[in-house]
């Protein structure tokens, strides 16, 4: 039974986070396209597509953690340091992708959306989107960073019986 879990596990966190990572890290030059594009629709649509990805991926994710837990317990690690690590970063991976990432992801799409506004100042809106998308790319960087840590963290565990 821990092999089918441990292998669910796994084959979620590619299918899920996989996705996820790769959407997060494309929305911010898409945006930018979009951007320095205004009326481009496929910029624009673009950037709706790798939001929704973000969106439904993050909730297609939540069975990376109930089956690591499962796969934990049946294992009988639920109590070492690097698992309570993992999930500590973990948490704070899906904090920064639910608190930080998507609501800045729709912040940005709500602005690309709306470039039939008229500008005050030429230009203003350009570097306004600007600096928002790099606010998210780096929010984005992180979020990728601390999956990338639980990632090593599960590959090469302490008291693992791998050999590595």
């Amino acid at each position: 039974m821990t092999k089918f879990l441990l292998a669910v596990h796994v084959i979620a966190a590619i299918v899920a986070v996989g996705p996820v990572t790769v959407a997060a890290s494309m929305f911010p030059p898409a945006a930018r396209r979009a951007f320095g594009a205004p009326g481009d629709a496929d910029a624009l649509a673009t950037t709706r597509l790798l939001h929704r990805i973000c969106r439904v991926y993050a909730v297609v994710g939540v069975a990376v953690p109930v089956f690591g837990f499962a796969t934990a317990s049946n294992m009988g690690v639920l109590g070492d340091t690097w698992l309570i690590v993992s999930i500590v970063l973990t948490a704070l991976a899906a904090g920064v992708l639910a608190l930080l990432v998507l609501p800045r992801q729709s912040a940005v799409l709500e602005r690309a959306e709306g470039d039939g506004v008229v500008e005050e100042v030429p230009g203003e809106r350009a570097t306004a989107a600007r600096a928002a998308t790099v606010r998210l790319a780096m929010v984005t960087g992180i979020f990728n960073l601390l999956w990338a840590t639980v990632t090593v963290l599960m590959i090469i565990r302490p008291g693992s019986t791998t050999g590595a």
